[in-house]
């Protein structure tokens, strides 16, 4: 007897981008989809992470859009009908990609731009890469005051999370001092929030030990995708 053609949406993911990221959300998202008692359909495309890195470093947005388009298409290829991109800092290109994407998108910032407006914060600083930091998370959250580190705490932060990514997994020490680091940023810059923006920092930091408060992107776009795969 053939199967009845499922009624789930499939969701693609474009992994790669840190092996610990896409780990991350697909284990969450099979555990969201478990507790609803429906299957997951997921495809994923790899990218390569240092032909991301080059597009990122030169500020070539159109050639990062166009390089992640060529994998959007491939998910669609293989059945996906919405796709998401599991790290922050490819998000650089997200106005230029969105515009030639063969399949519909799910911005990390979007998420998260509804939690600042639902929990009133107006003051936070960022912990992820170099370029997600100095950018101010790209300007695409305008309505905050974004507050930028000492320029030795951007390379503590940039330097901490790069080697935790290429682990894929944290230390004690990664743990402490980013937490140090935080709490200092909150105290002395007088914050609302520390906004993880950084889908690795996943490795580091649980709801249950993460003691500052934060608002963090990866959880947030999560909860958005599950919620857009339980929608028929």
């Amino acid at each position: 007897m053939p199967m009845p053609a499922s009624t789930t949406r499939c969701f693609g993911l474009i992994g790669g981008l840190g092996v610990g990221a896409a780990i991350h959300y697909y284990t969450r998202l099979a555990q969201a989809q478990a507790g609803q008692h429906t299957p997951l359909r997921l495809v994923m495309a790899h990218a390569h992470m240092p032909q991301v890195f080059a597009h990122v470093e030169a500020g070539d947005r159109e050639a990062l859009a166009r390089y992640l388009a060529s994998l959007l298409g491939q998910l669609k290829a293989a059945g996906a009908d919405f796709a998401a991109i599991p790290a922050v800092m490819p998000h650089l290109c997200f106005r230029e990609l969105e515009a030639i994407s063969p399949l519909p998108l799910l911005s990390i910032f979007e998420p998260l731009r509804a939690e600042v407006a639902r929990r009133g914060i107006r003051r936070v600083s960022v912990l992820g890469t170099r370029y997600v930091i100095v950018s101010g998370l790209y300007g695409m959250l305008p309505e905050i005051d974004i507050v930028m580190p000492q320029p030795e705490e951007i390379t503590f932060i940039h330097d901490t999370y790069s080697a935790l990514a290429a682990r894929g997994h944290g230390t004690p020490q990664d743990f402490q001092g980013m937490t140090r680091l935080a709490q200092t940023l909150c105290a002395r810059e007088s914050l609302d929030a520390i906004v993880l923006a950084g889908t690795d920092l996943s490795l580091l930091f649980t709801p249950q030990n993460t003691a500052f408060p934060h608002l963090d992107c990866a959880a947030l776009h999560l909860q958005a995708i599950a919620g857009a795969l339980a929608a028929i």
